[in-house]
């Protein structure tokens, strides 16, 4: 039997104040919780964009970042990015870096919010990928600049966090520069 999955429940500034049960924490009424996005890129700057599986709870089948998750208690939020990055899409991670530290969201589909203070990290994988069929349908890598226009413009349909997220990442991604963790 597979323990049960935590997230940290958070006040409004961004404060740990508990833990709840990953799989009962996401209804109509989504407490703020601590969450974490990444866009991983390949050795061209290409970007890999996933489908999230059909079956999943929370915005099944649609496109979005590389990988998202929830960090575990007391866990540090780049070691839960590698944790979910191997689980998810079987890979790696290098140059792994925090870029949007306060990015916060908030987002419903069929009943099911998301609420989330959710800070975005951006890093490299070298070599292939071998998504989990539980985690994720599809993969494709994307040149940055033609994913992030088409995003920007609405011909893209993706994710409520990714499409917010975009908005604010650089037109260079590769080169993004490190932020700050400070309060978190």
């Amino acid at each position: 039997m597979t323990p049960a999955e935590s997230v940290v429940l958070l006040d409004e500034a961004g404060r740990a104040i508990g833990t709840a049960d990953k799989a009962e924490v996401h209804h109509g009424d989504t407490p703020l919780h601590l969450a974490f996005s990444c866009y991983l890129l390949d050795a061209d700057g290409a970007v890999l964009v996933t489908r999230r599986a059909l079956h999943k709870r929370t915005f099944p089948g649609v496109w979005t970042n590389s990988c998202c998750g929830h960090p575990a208690p007391d866990e540090p939020l780049d070691d839960a990015v590698r944790r979910r990055v191997a689980h998810e899409l079987g890979a790696e991670v290098v140059d792994l870096r925090l870029v949007l530290p306060r990015f916060r969201y908030r987002a419903e589909q069929d009943g099911v919010v998301e609420n989330e203070m959710c800070p975005v990290y951006v890093g490299s994988v070298d070599g292939d990928v071998a998504p989990h069929p539980d985690e994720v349908a599809e993969v494709r890598w994307e040149p940055w600049a033609a994913f992030r226009g088409d995003v920007l413009s609405g011909t893209r349909e993706v994710s409520v966090w990714c499409r917010e997220q975009v908005a604010q990442l650089p037109a260079d991604l590769a080169a993004a520069p490190a932020a700050s963790s400070a309060g978190q």
